[in-house]
């Protein structure tokens, strides 16, 4: 996500929510609330909203499910660290229109026979060199190496059975 490209009204409804959940879990008091909601409203690119929530989001998520799909795609905040736990469930992760604040985000997983498949935008590259496998396997088509001034994934974790896959987006933003 380009940081001066025009925000749509989804953009703002996604930073009011997490205006409100601050206030909600008293990060936020009413005037501040109040303050930012204006800014948020009014913003005109993506470093405006990121001036308002900023020192809102969440620096680590855990996600699990047994049996089920965890799924992540579209306009979502990424963490710096996600950890994913799965027994029998597929797990996509669509970072290719999130937002991500952080030049590096860790991902561990936790996968017994599921599968697993992770779209990094264009140019951003991932290290899956501390995923550990069974009888699973791993494939990576993104570049290896971290680059300078784009995303770098790692990823570590098990995968007992499972299969994981990364990839670049196919289509640009």
């Amino acid at each position: 996500m380009a940081p001066r490209a025009r925000v749509s009204d989804d953009d703002r409804d996604t930073s009011v929510q997490l205006l409100q959940d601050g206030f909600a879990d008293g990060r936020l008091t009413a005037g501040e609330l109040e303050r930012r909601l204006e800014r948020a409203l009014t913003a005109q690119s993506h470093d405006d909203l990121l001036a308002v929530v900023s020192d809102l989001t969440v620096d680590m998520v855990h996600l699990a499910h047994r049996h089920g799909r965890i799924r992540r795609e579209g306009d979502w905040q990424v963490p710096r660290q996600l950890r994913i736990e799965s027994e029998y469930g597929k797990v996509r992760l669509d970072l290719s229109r999130a937002l991500i604040r952080h030049s590096r985000v860790n991902i561990e997983l936790q996968l017994t026979y599921g599968p697993a498949t992770i779209i990094l935008p264009a140019g951003a590259s991932a290290n899956c060199d501390g995923v550990r496998t069974e009888w699973g396997s791993v494939t990576c088509k993104a570049a290896t190496y971290a680059r300078p001034g784009k995303l770098h994934v790692h990823v570590t974790g098990e995968l007992t059975y499972g299969r994981l896959t990364i990839r670049n987006s196919r289509s640009p933003k």
